[in-house]
């Protein structure tokens, strides 16, 4: 076992996951509206599509990155789309406390739904590509072993965050009133919606050849 990757790995993990983004705030509200483990299954999803990018960036697949990132306006303007229909239909939502327990099927939904959004996000690459080298690895000089160290250390790291953010903000639920349920309804779906709107507007302005005043 090598420690040291699996150490830089929890590291790598922990600074991909720490800033609160708009897929942050969308295992938050889940969190808050329908309890820990739907905020922490969307945020293990968000951990597995990172993990992918991980394997890819850490074993400089360039093939495959390149293919990717090849892609990266359409992928972007997918996923500023999505963000958008989740921030309205999020700001639309009346919380009922009553209909907190949905069930184990929306478990799979909570799960699969940020896999899917996080998986449309190439920055998550970019990051780590820019990232890795700074902590000496050696893109197409590393082995499966090697990868499967470090990406052991990242999965720990990122799930880790999960827990203890879904830990602490399920403990308020209990204190806060279907009013205050809403106005955070309010506040993170429209946060969540203006990202997805500068997501989709970067990428067609650049494209445009706008280059500002």
């Amino acid at each position: 076992m090598d420690i040291g990757l699996v150490i830089q790995g929890i590291i790598v993990g922990l600074i991909l996951a720490v800033p609160v983004g708009p897929l942050s705030l969308i295992c938050i509200q889940r969190t808050l509206l329908s309890g820990r483990l739907h905020g922490l299954l969307s945020g293990f999803g968000i951990t597995v599509a990172d993990s992918v990018y991980a394997v890819i960036a850490f074993l400089g697949l360039a093939a495959i990155s390149g293919f990717i990132l090849s892609f990266e306006v359409p992928l972007r303007i997918f996923a500023g789309l999505v963000l958008i229909v989740v921030g309205v239909r999020i700001i639309g939502f009346v919380p009922d406390r009553r209909q907190d327990k949905t069930g184990q099927k929306r478990y799979s939904k909570d799960f699969f739904s940020m896999l899917a959004l996080a998986l449309a996000n190439p920055m998550t690459l970019v990051f780590l590509m820019v990232t890795l080298p700074g902590y000496g690895f050696v893109f197409g000089g590393t082995s499966l072993v090697s990868a499967g160290w470090f990406v052991s250390g990242f999965v720990a790291g990122s799930a880790l965050w999960w827990i203890i953010l879904c830990g602490m903000v399920g403990s308020l639920r209990a204190w806060l009133t279907e009013r205050n349920l809403t106005l955070i309804n309010h506040a993170s779906g429209i946060f969540i919606a203006g990202v997805g709107a500068v997501m989709i507007l970067a990428p067609v302005l650049a494209l445009a050849g706008f280059t500002g005043p």
